[in-house]
């Protein structure tokens, strides 16, 4: 694709068309441009149509997003995939977007920012080495627009510092970076401040400099998080009075109005300052010990200054979890221990950060999803309230009896105001029930809840006294926040409550189902949390189940829009199922039309990937229970899920097709091998099975790593189950090229030893006998080219169960057949070697079976060529029965396993409900030492003078462990 007007005429054309909502117009465009993105020179095309002044702006910025997801797909190269990206595109790439990154309108910038920092990820520093020195030149412009630009990039580029493990590369690659920016970034620093006082009577070029402090803050935070840098530590005298007086600085005229929303640029600043205090004061509070005390005050006086409003959220979250960092730390407890400044902390800071604000309400009411997922336990999110509960909890942990008493009073006076008043004080009641959580709690885990809480309070007579009586208050739409406080509370301290407690709650949990927003969703999800620990087993949930399910499918109801679905409801149902197992039949009937309407609607706009998840799992849940049940209640499910399967299908649903093959794998195991049916439909029989068939071994849905597992187990569901419609299909050559393609693969040759052991076990040495020359030679190609530790255990396993099914001696000839000797040279370069590496049950079982195989029924290792290696496999078999597993790696495991990769992808998920039973072909085999111990008192009766002198050949460890089996097992050696 060349660099023409009429070629950025057409491109421009097509992005244009990606702006327009009408999926007729738009989908085709966004089709054509994928198409051709794969084309050499698209990139250069691409970004010099953006650095074209004369385009329209809107065109360029659709140019730059389709550029940044452009480099998101197709810049990383899958392990064993295609590179899309030419090499001199590549390099083009990365000698361009540098300058035209600075040079762009901030919204193409900002695109470009995200698309630099995508290849950095994999190319810098090795490939990419001067990407810093390229940047940092452009600090010396004075542009601020440039300046901001490389900031902001910088930002985006190192903000992965503060989540990376530490490892030698990490080091090697900060290192780099501080060598290039540490002290340009320090210059700039001071630079920048003493421009806030050259131009501070100008308001725009203020907010200009005071956005870029904001952005060296950021960068400044990345570059100290996983280490304190030598230069940063020798030049704290100046980044920490800096950063200080940042915090107390006033600034009118940057000033955000009281009415405005969203934190102004001094708000933003004061945040990052807060957020770098804070990480000095938890990882390097030796070093920044001196400058605590100033630090403490002058956040102090932030708090109490900042008002109510949004805007200024992020600022105290962060504020105040600079304090808690301080608080825990022992050096600083003179800070805090005096009963004067905790009362202080309270009243002034704690509470007032605790208590239900309009902004609060509004999301309560408008917003349900999203108060949850800030309320929620286990959030990840910052807010207020979490912040203070933070600062609460640290300051307890010290000063428990202090803070019980103090704060304790402030509590009782709350509640005692909201008994007196009633519901015009329910705002007091919420944050005391807030501040008892907080104070209370002592540590716990997510699916626990608190499980360790303070002494000094007893939660259940809290409960009986505030908790339970807001239950019993009818009706349930009445003081909603109360009402969520309350369920909240029996979520979080399920694991200590007595079961009177909970027993008491859970008919009131249910009714309370029945609310509307957050009231709902918290009692679905209590009570699923309530099932799932245990604390409500099924003789307790029974009596209540028929309420509880209509409350739920109530609550889901009919809901044509997905964005207004449930997930914590679906998930209850899902549990209040799974714990019923067969008591939950009479309820299902009513059940899976609706479930099955609710798959059908999501299927139209998959975006809410919990639900979906929970839909899937109980729609398999109820097939399994109904069919065992019922088996001839197959027919009916098929007739009512194939319609949107096929769908899926049809309309390449990305999302939903992993869980949709995984679906169709139990189908088709449950309805077995047998095709009666009294349906008519073609989903009934092996017809509709068959016709899908084909599709399955299409190369195209095999390029999506998150199809490659479910594509599998449907694969060996047809080899398992329909054996004669695979053969027939004339299918089976398909099948091997499939296997072909995944035992070459680093990432899914698991994979392929899974389809391969199979169809071997299913389809018999008759029908397989004509390929298992080709299969043995590409496994020993592949062991050749690449030879990783997962490889190594899925052949040692593999072989193992090919010695065990179809004969030791067989083995050795095929894979002799393939290249003279090879069976020695695998024996003891590969099965000796490596034999410990395996790991897993029935991986572990194959390769002792296999080894005892070939010890104790092979002619090639009783008299053979093999023969002087049989003392060191019987070695090798006791030390792995004897020895753990060895997880030492091997030189060719230098790849990333699928399900590390980051980078979106519909990802595969497992689907619990509808896994399958796999036959285990070795299940008769229960005790692999027996087998050998037997195994050799078989051989020693045909054979009485062999054994003697190989036995006595063992190490005197490996012969003691051999003779406690035989003594074990009673078996006797000639």
């Amino acid at each position: 694709m060349e660099v023409t007007d009429e070629n950025l005429a057409t491109l421009a054309n097509y992005l244009q068309q990606t702006l327009n909502p009408d999926p007729n117009i738009r989908r085709p465009a966004e089709k054509f441009l994928e198409g051709v993105e794969v084309n050499q020179n698209y990139a250069v095309l691409l970004l010099h149509l953006i650095d074209k002044d004369t385009v329209d702006l809107t065109i360029r910025i659709a140019g730059a997003v389709a550029f940044k997801n452009y480099i998101k797909r197709n810049w990383p190269v899958e392990e064993d995939g295609a590179d899309n990206i030419h090499a001199t595109d590549r390099a083009a790439i990365k000698g361009l977007i540098v300058s035209l990154m600075l040079k762009s309108p901030e919204a193409v910038q900002r695109q470009f920012s995200d698309a630099v920092s995508i290849i950095g990820k994999y190319d810098f520093p090795e490939k990419w080495p001067g990407l810093i020195s390229e940047m940092v030149e452009k600090f010396g412009t004075g542009d601020f627009h440039v300046i901001n630009g490389v900031l902001r990039t910088a930002h985006s580029l190192f903000k992965k510092y503060r989540y990376e493990f530490k490892s030698q590369k990490l080091w090697e690659e900060i290192k780099h970076v501080l060598d290039n920016i540490a002290k340009p970034l320090t210059d700039l620093f001071v630079a920048t401040i003493d421009l806030t006082t050259k131009h501070a009577n100008n308001q725009q070029a203020l907010r200009i400099i005071y956005g870029s402090l904001v952005l060296i803050c950021k960068v400044f935070y990345s570059l100290n998080y996983q280490d304190l840098p030598e230069f940063f530590e020798d030049n704290m005298p100046i980044w920490m009075p800096n950063l200080l007086n940042l915090l107390q600085v006033k600034v009118p005229c940057l000033e955000t109005d009281d009415d405005d929303d969203k934190p102004g640029v001094m708000e933003q600043l004061r945040t990052e300052v807060c957020e770098c205090a804070a990480l000095y004061a938890l990882k390097y509070e030796e070093e920044f010990a001196p400058h605590a005390p100033s630090f403490v005050t002058a956040v102090w006086t932030v708090l109490l200054a900042t008002g109510p409003q949004a805007k200024y959220d992020a600022l105290v979250s962060n504020a105040l979890t600079f304090l808690a960092k301080v608080a825990e730390k022992n050096s600083y407890k003179n800070l805090f221990e005096d009963p004067g400044t905790l009362s202080s902390i309270c009243e002034k800071v704690v509470i007032p950060n605790m208590e239900f604000r309009e902004s609060d309400m509004e999301l309560f009411e408008d917003n349900p999803e999203e108060y949850v997922r800030r309320d929620m336990e286990g959030s990840d999110v910052d807010t207020r309230r979490r912040a203070a509960c933070d600062l609460v909890r640290t300051l307890a942990q010290h000063y428990e009896d202090k803070m019980m008493n103090i704060f304790g009073q402030y509590v009782q006076v709350m509640l005692a105001k909201y008994q007196e008043c009633g519901a015009v004080a329910w705002r007091g009641k919420d944050a005391a029930l807030f501040l008892v959580t907080s104070l209370v709690a002592r540590g716990g885990t997510q699916a626990a809840g608190v499980t360790r809480a303070s002494p000094l309070v007893d939660l259940a007579s809290f409960a009986a006294h505030h908790i339970l009586p807001e239950l019993q208050r009818a009706p349930v739409t009445e003081l909603p926040v109360l009402k969520a406080d309350a369920i909240k509370y029996i979520m979080t301290f399920r694991s200590l409550l007595p079961k009177e407690v909970v027993n008491s709650a859970l008919p009131l949990l249910i009714e309370h189902i029945s609310g509307r927003g957050v009231v709902c969703t918290y009692a679905a999800c209590t009570v699923e949390k309530l099932i799932a620990g245990g604390m409500v087993p099924k003789a307790l949930l029974q009596p209540h189940a028929p309420k509880l399910l209509t409350a739920l499918f109530a609550t889901l109801g009919e809901n044509a829009d997905p964005a207004d679905h449930n997930e914590y409801v679906m998930k209850a149902i899902l549990r209040t199922l799974s714990c019923l197992q067969d008591a939950a039949l009479p309820y299902l009937g009513d059940a899976l039309p609706k479930l099955a309407l609710m798959l059908s609607v999501v299927a139209k706009n998959p975006c809410k990937p919990h639900f979906n998840h929970y839909l899937f799992e109980t729609l398999s849940l109820a097939v399994s229970l109904v069919t065992k049940s019922n088996p001839n209640a197959i027919s009916a499910f098929e007739d009512a899920l194939f319609p949107i399967f096929q769908e899926i299908l049809q309309n390449d649903v990305q999302e939903f097709m992993p869980y949709v093959f995984q679906m169709l794998s139990l189908l088709l195991e449950l309805r077995g091998s047998t095709s009666g049916s009294s349906s008519s439909s073609a989903s009934g029989d092996g017809d509709a099975y068959g016709a899908l068939l084909p599709c399955l071994v299409a190369p195209p849905l095999w390029e999506r790593a998150a199809n490659v597992r479910p594509l599998v187990r449907l694969l060996c569901a047809f080899v398992a189950v329909r054996t004669d419609l695979v053969l027939r299909s004339g299918k089976l050559n398909a099948m091997l090229g499939v296997f072909q393609k995944l035992i070459a693969s680093k990432t899914n040759d698991h994979e392929g030893f899974y389809l391969i052991q199979t169809m071997l076990y299913k389809f018999g040495n008759t029908v397989m006998q004509p390929y298992t020359k080709q299969i043995i030679t590409l496994l020993f190609q592949r062991l050749s080219s690449s030879k990783t530790t997962k490889y190594v255990r899925g052949l040692i396993a593999f072989l193992g169960f090919y010695a065990a099914h179809f004969g030791a001696d067989e083995l050795v000839d095929l894979v002799d057949s393939v290249q003279s000797n090879m069976f020695a040279m695998y024996t003891e370069r590969v099965l000796i070697a490596e034999l410990q590496r395996v790991c897993g049950a029935l991986e572990r079982r194959a390769a002792a079976v296999g080894c005892v195989r070939l010890l104790c029924d092979c002619a090639h290792f009783r008299h053979g060529a093999l023969a002087p290696l049989w003392p060191r496999l019987l070695q090798a078999l006791i030390s792995l029965f004897e020895l753990p597993a060895d997880e030492s790696s091997l030189p060719d495991d230098h790849f990333v396993e699928v399900d590390d990769t980051p980078g979106y992808q519909a990802q595969y998920a497992q689907l619990t409900c509808a896994r399958g039973v796999s036959e285990d072909p070795l299940a008769a085999i229960e005790d692999p030492k027996r087998y050998l111990a037997e195994s050799l008192g078989n051989m020693s009766r045909q054979w009485p003078d062999l054994l003697p002198p190989r036995i006595a050949a063992l190490e005197p460890p490996h012969r003691h462990a051999l003779q406690m089996y035989l003594n074990t097992y009673s078996v006797q050696i000639c």
